[in-house]
């Protein structure tokens, strides 16, 4: 089933249907393009037409925001699970891990994706990160050429023939990387993953296990970062808005068709 909010499309899957997706995806080697985007995503596409075709031209759109699953509810649609990147990017780790596919770490500061690979391997015995390389470099916008940078990056990924790529760049820079190198290689799951390698170098922390619990992620890097209070305005303006428009969640499949979606 596919859920759409204010025209942002998200696919209402479970952990255990994502992770069958993606082990069979990296078994025929498809192209697979991973966005999890949240409220305050969902918010900034509602008024950007390029933002919306963005996110919905993604293979897998998982919701990745607690306010989309209550804004869900409140119209009694049954999104029932919220997926984050961080759990997705876990999941992938093992399945690396038991199968032997090859991983490559893109972005964060300087220094960060070379630690988060060496603590990954630590961490996961046996898997092995081929590459990686900071955020740092010229970035090319969605309608321009892509950079120097970003052709040496795509062809050291291409070189090393990963199969799962982690682009932590932030939102939409992430995407539009995505979006341009998964079509110029044809292959690999891509995953959109903002913050993780931060958390995988252990430079940050996640939020603990309680907070996670309750839904309350958000409350806890409130806590720890009061500057994003008004990023976490998104939340209750996203559930407003429900509230008093009608069409602002809506289902829009019923189904959830593979074929149409895989390597697009």
């Amino acid at each position: 089933m596919e859920v759409s909010f204010f025209g942002s499309r998200v696919q209402a899957l479970s952990m255990d249907q994502v992770d069958a997706y993606l082990e069979e995806a990296l078994a025929q080697g498809k192209k697979t393009r991973i966005y999890t985007p949240n409220t305050e995503i969902v918010m900034e596409a509602k008024d950007k037409a390029w933002i919306r075709d963005l996110v919905n031209s993604g293979d897998l759109r998982l919701a990745d925001g607690i306010g989309l699953v209550i804004g869900a509810k409140m119209k009694k649609i049954p999104l029932e699970e919220r997926v984050t990147g961080f759990d997705v990017s876990i999941h992938l780790l093992q399945l690396a891990q038991r199968e032997g596919y090859k991983v490559y770490f893109l972005g964060a500061k300087k220094g960060i994706a070379q630690r988060a690979a060496q603590e990954v391997e630590e961490d996961y015995p046996g898997l092995v990160v081929v590459g990686s390389h900071h955020g740092y470099y010229e970035k090319s916008s969605l309608d321009q050429d892509l950079t120097q940078d970003e052709e040496e990056i795509i062809e050291e990924i291409q070189r090393l023939q990963a199969d799962i790529v982690f682009v932590g760049l932030g939102f939409p820079v992430q995407e539009v990387f995505i979006h341009k190198a998964s079509q110029r290689l044809g292959r690999g799951v891509w995953i959109g993953n903002g913050g993780v390698l931060d958390i995988l170098a252990k430079e940050q922390k996640r939020a603990p296990e309680i907070f996670i619990r309750l839904h309350l992620e958000w409350f806890y890097r409130l806590i720890k970062n009061p500057s994003r209070w008004k990023r976490q305005l998104a939340i209750p303006k996203c559930l407003i808005q429900v509230i008093t428009k009608k069409n602002a969640v809506k289902i829009v499949r019923e189904d959830f068709n593979e074929n149409e979606s895989k390597g697009n």
